[in-house]
């Protein structure tokens, strides 16, 4: 499993040998639990028990603006800055031709689909404005330039998540990547 190593999976299969059965068993039937009811949201592709998920559900949030990330752990990150109050859309993945993974494997289709027919978007809300929450690599940065296009066509705003110097972090040890962002997307001091 990823992040799991030898040693760590080892640790683990001798707990669960030395566990008695009924706690061996509730995590087997927990693991099988995960399999059968989680889904992904027929709207965003988040994962999901209910369909569609708690956050599409959610008349209080801003449907008319859709935040677009790569996995659904990059969504849960975001939501647990509690900053963020309207949608999103995962696309389970980014462009990387050299994998052969283009549009067609992710659900670009969907979302832009949910850009031409306000329908298929939570409340029949047309969407206004697509964010790009991509990771700042360089597939995270073809993606978001793919999607900016395709989006600019359907006359919708695009903007995307910021970037530059993280709060407390020294310039000795931030990765010259990290500088030119915050160099490029400087603002003048209120």
């Amino acid at each position: 499993m990823p992040g799991i190593g030898r040693r760590s999976a080892e640790r683990l299969a001798f707990h669960l040998l030395k566990a008695d059965e009924p706690k061996a068993m509730a995590l087997a039937r927990a693991i099988a639990d995960v399999k059968r009811a989680v889904k992904h949201c027929s709207v965003c592709s988040n994962l999901t028990d209910a369909d569609p998920c708690p956050i599409c559900e959610d008349s209080g949030r801003d449907r008319s603006r859709v935040l677009v990330v790569e996995q659904p752990k990059d969504l849960i990150a975001l939501e647990q800055t509690g900053m963020y109050r309207g949608l999103y859309h995962v696309l389970m993945g980014r462009l990387s031709p050299l994998d052969g993974i283009g549009p067609g494997e992710l659900t670009v289709a969907e979302l832009m689909a949910r850009l031409d027919t306000p329908a298929k978007n939570p409340g029949a809300v047309r969407i206004e404005e697509v964010i790009l929450g991509l990771n700042p690599t360089l597939e995270g940065d073809g993606t978001g330039l793919y999607l900016a296009e395709e989006v600019r066509k359907r006359g919708v705003r695009v903007s995307r998540l910021a970037r530059g110097l993280p709060t407390g972090a020294q310039l000795e040890y931030v990765s010259k990547a990290v500088l030119a962002d915050a160099i490029e997307g400087r603002r003048e001091m209120q």
